[in-house]
C-alpha cells in the first residue's frame, strides 16, 4: 500500500473517537453468547429462515416492513415480518408438496423481485439447500453449475427459462421441476406456475428441527483454473451474520438497509437477506441495475441509514461529475459500507468529500461465508486497509513451510499469507465433490485463503493481492493494488488493472490496463504522463513501465477486476473459466 499518500491525506479524515472499546469487546466475546441470540429455536434446533422471518413474525416486530422492493417501472410494494412468514411458509409447503426432500438443492435464477426473496426463506424453511445463480449468466455456466450441484429444481422467469434454460435442459435430467415466477399457468407437469402452486399451499408451516451442521447453501465460486466450485456452508453460520451485522453494519433496531448486491452472489445472500432480517431491519431492494441518479434517489427518497455496496459501483459514481449532498438529501445515511474487492483510498476519501462520509471497506470470502476483517464504526479507518480482525475471528499472517507446516509471522509490516484460525462458525464445510482440493484449503489450525497481505504495528490488515497475481520485477515482489491504487491518484484515471508480463532481463515487467475518466482521450503523451506519475508515487522498480488504454476492464459480474483475463489475453493463452465474466 501507498503509505506515502496516507500520510499526506491522514489529516483529512477528522473522524470521532472511538465509540466502543474495541479490545474489550475482542477480549470478552465468546461465540457461546452468540448462541444465546438464538435460543428458542424450533424444537431446539437452528435454521436461518426462523431466525431471519418467524421469530419476529412471532413477535414486536410482526407489524414492522421487513422487505421494501422497489420495480425498474416505479412500482413499490412492502412486506411485513408477518406478511413474509405466511409467504415463506406457502413456498415451503410448495416444497413439501413437491417432495422435496430434506437436503435437496433448489436453484434460483431470476431477477430481483419479491418472489425470489420469499423463496428463499421457503427453501431454507424445508430444509432444502438454496443454490443462487445470477440471472446475467448464460446457458453454459448455468449448466456447470447445476449439473456439479445435483440440481431437483430450479426456480425462475419465463423470458430466462427459454432463453438459458431450455437450450440445456436435456443435459439436466436429474432436474424434477422447473417453476415459473411469472407463469399463470402449468406449462407441463414438469414446468409449472410458481403463483399457482402458492394459491393452493396453505401458510402456517413448522420448520422440522435443523441441526445447525445441516447444509444451508450452495454457492459457487471460480477460480483461475478448472471448473466452479461448490462452498458448502451451513445453518450455523447464522451465527457469523449476526455478530457480523452487529459489529460491522452496526444495526440499530430503526435502521433502513440497503444492500447493492444480486442474490446471485454470496454478499446478496448474507448481507442482502439473511444478515437484516436477524436483526429486524427494514431491507431495501431494488430490481434496477446501476443508475447514479436513481440511488441517490434511493438514499434520500427511502431514507436510508445503513448502505452496503461495491468498490466498482463507487468508481462509477466518482467517475460522475456531481455533488451528491447538494443535489440529494442524504441526510440519513450514517454508515456506507463497502466489499467486493479492496477499496482504494481514494474511494474512502472521496466518500468524506462527496458523501459526508467515508467509506468502509472490509474483507471475507466465499469460503469465509461472512465478513472476518473489517473498518469497524467503533475505529479511525486507515485508507486502504481491510481494518481488523472482528470479534471471534483470529487472523494471521503466515508464511508456508518446505515440509508443509506454517509458521505465523509476529514482525509487523511483513508480507505473508493471509490465513484464518479455523472454529468460527461460518467457515465452509468442504467443496462439493472435491473433498481433496478443499483439503487443501488448510494448513494444521489455518485456513489458508489464498491472499497475501501485512499487519502493521495496530493490527490492521493490509491487501497486497492474490498469491497467484503477485508480480516478481528484478528480485521485487510488487502487488497488483499497490499500482493500481497509485495509478487511480492521477485525475485522468478511472480503473486501473496490473499485471506481471514475462520479460528475458527482470523476470516479469509490472503493465497497467487503464480506463480512463470521460473528459480525456487516450494518446502517447497522456501515456508517458501515467509512467512517469507511477515512478514518482511508486519508484522506477515497482511503477509500470507499460500501459495500455481500455475502453472496459474485464470484470466479473460481481465487479471484481480478471486480472488473470488480462494477463491471458496480453500472452495469448486460454483464459479460463470465464463464466463469471460481464458480457
Amino acid at each position: 500500500m501507498d503509505k506515502m499518500w496516507i500520510e499526506k491525506n491522514i489529516d483529512n479524515f477528522p473522524f470521532e473517537p472511538n465509540l466502543v472499546d474495541y479490545e474489550h469487546v475482542y477480549r470478552e466475546f465468546h461465540w457461546e453468547d452468540v448462541a444465546k441470540e438464538f435460543e428458542g429455536a424450533p424444537l431446539g434446533g437452528l435454521n436461518i429462515a426462523h431466525e431471519a422471518i418467524d421469530r419476529h413474525a412471532n413477535g414486536a416486530l410482526a407489524d414492522k416492513t421487513a422487505l421494501l422492493w422497489l420495480g425498474q417501472n416505479g412500482e413499490k410494494e412492502t412486506y411485513s415480518f408477518a406478511q413474509m412468514k405466511k409467504e415463506t411458509a406457502k413456498f415451503a409447503n410448495v416444497l413439501k408438496n413437491l417432495n422435496l426432500a430434506k437436503g435437496e438443492r433448489v436453484f434460483t435464477l431470476s431477477p430481483r423481485i419479491p418472489q425470489l426473496y420469499i423463496s428463499v426463506i421457503g427453501i431454507l424453511k424445508n430444509q432444502n439447500v438454496l443454490c443462487p445463480l445470477f440471472s446475467q449468466f448464460g446457458p453454459e455456466p448455468i449448466l456447470q453449475r447445476m449439473q456439479r450441484g445435483d440440481a431437483k429444481l430450479l426456480l425462475t422467469t419465463k423470458a430466462l427459462f427459454e432463453k438459458k434454460v431450455v437450450p440445456i435442459l436435456d443435459k439436466l435430467p436429474e432436474l424434477r421441476y422447473i417453476l415459473l415466477f411469472d407463469s399463470d399457468a402449468h406449462a407441463s407437469e414438469k414446468v409449472l406456475s410458481f403463483s399457482r402452486l402458492m394459491e393452493e399451499a396453505s401458510d402456517t408451516f413448522e420448520i422440522p428441527y435443523t441441526d445447525p451442521e445441516e447444509m444451508s447453501i450452495l454457492h459457487f465460486t471460480s477460480g483461475t483454473t478448472g471448473m466452479p466450485k461448490g462452498v458448502v456452508h451451513v445453518h450455523k453460520a447464522v451465527y457469523t451474520h449476526w455478530m457480523s451485522g452487529k459489529y460491522v453494519l452496526d444495526f440499530h433496531p430503526n435502521d433502513t438497509y440497503w444492500c447493492t448486491a444480486d442474490p446471485g452472489w454470496v454478499t446478496g445472500t448474507s448481507y442482502g437477506i439473511i444478515t437484516p432480517w436477524i436483526h429486524g431491519v427494514t431491507n431495501i431492494v431494488d430490481e434496477s441495475e446501476f443508475d447514479a441518479a436513481r440511488w441517490y434517489k434511493i438514499l434520500q427518497d427511502e431514507k436510508v441509514t445503513v448502505w452496503y455496496t461495491a468498490p466498482t459501483a463507487i468508481r462509477r459514481l466518482m467517475r460522475i461529475d456531481s455533488e451528491p449532498t447538494k443535489e440529494y438529501d442524504l441526510s440519513h445515511l450514517r454508515l456506507i459500507q463497502s466489499v467486493g474487492e479492496p477499496l482504494n483510498p481514494e474511494a474512502v476519501l472521496w466518500g468524506r468529500e462527496k458523501l459526508g462520509l467515508p467509506i468502509h471497506d472490509n474483507w471475507w470470502q466465499t469460503e469465509t461465508g461472512g465478513i472476518m476483517i473489517a473498518n469497524l464504526i467503533s475505529q479511525t479507518i486507515r485508507p486502504g486497509s481491510m481494518g481488523r480482525p472482528l470479534p471471534g475471528i483470529e487472523a494471521g499472517i503466515v508464511h508456508q513451510n518446505e515440509d508443509g507446516t506454517v509458521t505465523q509471522v509476529s514482525e509487523p509490516n511483513k508480507e505473508g499469507a493471509l490465513a484464518l484460525k479455523i472454529g468460527f462458525p461460518s467457515l465452509f464445510r468442504s467443496y462439493l465433490h472435491a473433498e481433496e482440493k478443499y483439503k487443501k484449503c488448510f494448513v494444521g489450525e489455518w485456513y489458508i485463503s489464498g491472499d497475501l497481505a501485512y499487519k502493521d504495528e495496530d493490527g490492521y490488515f493490509w491487501f497486497v493481492g492474490r498469491a497467484d497475481d503477485i508480480i516478481k520485477t528484478s528480485g521485487h515482489m510488487v502487488g497488483p493494488f499497490e499500482v493500481e491504487s497509485a495509478l487511480m491518484e492521477h485525475p485522468a484515471v478511472a480503473e486501473a488493472g496490473v499485471i506481471g508480463k514475462p520479460d528475458e532481463m527482470i523476470g516479469q515487467l509490472v503493465k497497467a490496463f487503464v480506463t480512463l475518466k470521460a473528459g480525456y482521450t487516450p494518446n502517447d503523451a497522456l501515456m508517458h504522463e501515467l509512467i512517469g506519475f507511477g515512478r514518482k508515487r511508486l519508484g522506477v522498480a515497482v511503477a509500470p513501465k507499460e500501459i495500455e488504454f481500455q475502453q472496459n476492464l474485464p470484470k466479473t459480474r460481481s465487479g471484481k477486476i480478471m486480472r488473470r483475463v488480462l494477463k491471458a489475453r496480453e500472452m495469448g493463452l486460454p483464459e479460463g473459466d470465464t463464466s463469471t465474466l460481464e458480457e
